[in-house]
């Protein structure tokens, strides 16, 4: 199990941090934006594949911003996934 921290860009939330296992993402944890909405999305999406996340969350808009919190999460896991095949 490898450990990633990902500091999200145009966001309420500063940074998102989470484990990959294999390629499976566990431990995910906003610091800032929206606590309860922000949680439930951490709880619905543990224990999910990497390109799951990616295809369910990725390009979701937040209020007139062009990326969200769960987009952001999306883009690190996409980062963490390229960075274990460069290993």
């Amino acid at each position: 199990m490898k450990h990633f921290e990902y500091k999200t860009k145009g966001v309420c939330s500063q940074m998102i941090t989470f484990d990959i296992d294999e390629d499976v993402v566990r431990n995910i944890q906003f610091f800032g934006g929206c606590n309860g909405n922000l949680k439930g999305i951490s709880s619905l999406v543990e224990g999910m594949k990497i390109e799951d996340i990616q295809s369910k969350l990725k390009g979701i808009p937040c209020g007139n911003r062009v990326t969200s919190c769960p987009d952001q999460l999306a883009i690190a896991v996409k980062l963490a996934a390229e960075s274990l095949k460069e290993c």
